[in-house]
This record gives structure tokens, C-alpha cells and sequence, in this order.
């Protein structure tokens, strides 16, 4: 009985972190939608530049929770510039907490509130996040035949116009490398094959069409291209076979104790601008992404096995980064609940403001 409720109380470890995040969240579209009416009559970069600190307020409260609650250690590889950029970062992909590793890097360069992503279609329906991530300048974009290319250069050209700092998160793989569905992996491996590409192992075969539009539409405009390799040190079974990677509930309940992060900065004028040959450029670097996880899953001498065969830094996040964010935003859901009508307008932004969001984004990508 004791037992069982050790073990229940472990589990649930993850509740008051998904409490805080989901529970402010009205708070925080009420702020935004404010500034946004405020804002109407302003030239765009304006509303950005207030959106980007209002993100910047929220995403550092989620990495309150990621980081400091977790006490995951962050071991960075490469080099990771000290000041902000334009840049595409490029990433491979195995579960959900892969976009809290863009936050994690983007707020050691005092750049949290330009990330923005790039999604699969069906998350626009995401309650109020779906709605808001398009208006923070995101992009939604559907598989294989269904991309629409004019839609996203369109949505980047108005980001540029309006001078939007742009830490813009794509991976390329299209979905999550999952070893516990074998035949996405097999499919990948067996399209490779067929267009005489290296077959790879520990990531999927990469798509090129949103790297490529994204790239030639910007690149007058960016800084660099940032190739991160992400590992989840204990995703490794005791025959030596790779485990799902976790999700954000198992690594809000502290079950990951290192992230490994590979960062190499790639100039622009060594990428090759045709789709075509850009494609065969994204495939090498995914099969650089495949020997550092070969090495890092793989190795014969178990020494080097749960790293990367380069100079680490163990990055750890100060609290002042994030505890003031987590108390801002806490406090604010706190007076609004401990009123009447506070909590009839937090009810109705819930309600309201996923209903408003969906038809938004059902007329408007």
C-alpha cells in the first residue's frame, strides 16, 4: 500500500508543471489580445516587438519547469554564439520535448521570443496554443503533395517586411523517429534506398520542401543555418536497443538526467540554393546527425557511448532567467481566480478564445 503510494506520488510529479503551464494560459492570451487591439493602429514591428517579450515571459516560465524543477543537465557540444541571430534551426526529431530544446538554446542567447515553428497542419487546433502560434509567426504546412509553398513564403515575406526576429525551428524529418513503429523507420530506409541516398539508422530520411522554401525566401535575411543533433541520455535498453525517447510528461517527472545538444553553425553561401542539390545537401547533414547518435547509442567502447565525440560545456540555467516569469504569470491566474468575475472571464477565455481560434485559422493560415 505504502509502496504504491510512493510509486502514485512519483508519477504524478508532472501535474503542478502542467497545471502552472495550461493554467496561464488564458492569462497570457488575455495579455497578448490586449496588445494586439492595442497595437491595431501601429506599424507592425512594433506589435512584434512587445509579442516577442510577452513569449519570451511565458516560454522562460515553461523552462522554470523543463530545467530548473527537472534539474536535467544540459550538455552542450559545438559552438553556440552568445548573441542572437536570424537563423534556421535544423533539427532531428523523436518526441515532443524537442521543441522545448530550441527553447533551451535560444534563451542562452537572450533570443526565447523569436523562436517561432514550423508545424504540422492539424496542431492549428491546438486549444488557444494553435490559434496563438500562427499569430506569434508560425507556420502551419501539410505533408507531401499537400504543401502549399506560396502560402509559407507568403507568411515569411510579411515576417521579414515587418523586420521580425526569426529563430525559425523546422525538422525536416516530417514526424518523430519512433523505434517502437519499425515500419515508418523501414519506409524511410526503403525511399532512401530507391533515390540512392545513405540509409540511416538512428534519424529519418529528411524532406527538403520546407527547408528549401524557407531558406530561399530568407536569405538575404538570415545570419545562418544552425544543424542541431539532439540525444536523450538513458533511451537505451539493457540489450543495448534504442527506447522511445521521453515525453514531456516522463521528463517533467525526472526521467532523463541529460539532454545531449550538438550545434554546428553553417554559413549560408555553403548551402547550395537549387531544391535539388539542397536536398542532397540536407541528406549529409542528417548523415552526420546518424555517426554522432551511432556513436552515441553504439559504440563498442562503452567510454564513449552517452556522448558526442566533441568538447562538452555542461550549460546550466540560473533561476533568474525564469522563477520572475513563473511568479508574474502565477500571481496574475492567482488575483484573476480569487474573483467572481475573474474566474467567469478566465472560463469564458477558455471557451471563447479556442472558439474564436479555430475559426481563425480555418479561413486564415
Amino acid at each position: 500500500m505504502l509502496l504504491s503510494l510512493v510509486l502514485h506520488t512519483y508519477s504524478m510529479r508532472y501535474v503542478l508543471p502542467a497545471a502552472v503551464m495550461m493554467g496561464t494560459a488564458p492569462t497570457y492570451v488575455l495579455a497578448w489580445g490586449a496588445w494586439r487591439l492595442l497595437s491595431a493602429l501601429l506599424p507592425a514591428r512594433f506589435y512584434r516587438e512587445v509579442d516577442d517579450r510577452l513569449y519570451t515571459i511565458y516560454q522562460s516560465m515553461v523552462l522554470f519547469f523543463f530545467e530548473n524543477y527537472t534539474g536535467v543537465q544540459v550538455i552542450i557540444y559545438g559552438d553556440l554564439p552568445k548573441n542572437k541571430e536570424n537563423v534556421i534551426y535544423l533539427s532531428n526529431h523523436q518526441c515532443t520535448v524537442d521543441w522545448i530544446i530550441a527553447d533551451m538554446l535560444a534563451i542562452r542567447q537572450n533570443a526565447l521570443g523569436h523562436v517561432r515553428y514550423v508545424l504540422k497542419d492539424g496542431l492549428k487546433w491546438l486549444p488557444l496554443y494553435g490559434w496563438y502560434f500562427s499569430q506569434h509567426g508560425g507556420v502551419y504546412v501539410k505533408r507531401s503533395a499537400k504543401f502549399n509553398e506560396k502560402e509559407m513564403r507568403e507568411k515569411l515575406r510579411a515576417q521579414m517586411k515587418a523586420e521580425t526576429p526569426m529563430y525559425l525551428v523546422i525538422f525536416p524529418e516530417g514526424t518523430r523517429y519512433n523505434p517502437e513503429i519499425p515500419k515508418v523507420i523501414a519506409d524511410s530506409q526503403s525511399f532512401a534506398e530507391k533515390e540512392g541516398l545513405a540509409i540511416l539508422k538512428h534519424v529519418l530520411t529528411p524532406r527538403v520542401k520546407a527547408t528549401h522554401v524557407a531558406i530561399d525566401t530568407m536569405k538575404d535575411y538570415l545570419d545562418a543555418v544552425y544543424d542541431v543533433t539532439v540525444a536523450y541520455e538513458g533511451t537505451v535498453d539493457h540489450k543495448g536497443q534504442r527506447k522511445l525517447a521521453p515525453s514531456m510528461t516522463e521528463f517533467l517527472c525526472k526521467e532523463c538526467p541529460r539532454v545531449h545538444i550538438f550545434i554546428d553553425r553553417i554559413e549560408l553561401k555553403d548551402i547550395p540554393e537549387e531544391q535539388m542539390y539542397m536536398r542532397r545537401w540536407l541528406h549529409e547533414r542528417f548523415e552526420i546527425k546518424d555517426k554522432l547518435l551511432i556513436e552515441f547509442y553504439d559504440a563498442k567502447d562503452s567510454k564513449r557511448r552517452n556522448k558526442f565525440p566533441a568538447k562538452s560545456v555542461h550549460s546550466k540555467l540560473s533561476l533568474k532567467k525564469t522563477l520572475p516569469s513563473l511568479l508574474f504569470l502565477g500571481g496574475l491566474t492567482a488575483s484573476m481566480l480569487l474573483t467572481e468575475s475573474g474566474r467567469k472571464l478566465y472560463v469564458k477565455t477558455w471557451i471563447y478564445g479556442t472558439l474564436i481560434g479555430c475559426l481563425w485559422v480555418s479561413i486564415k493560415p
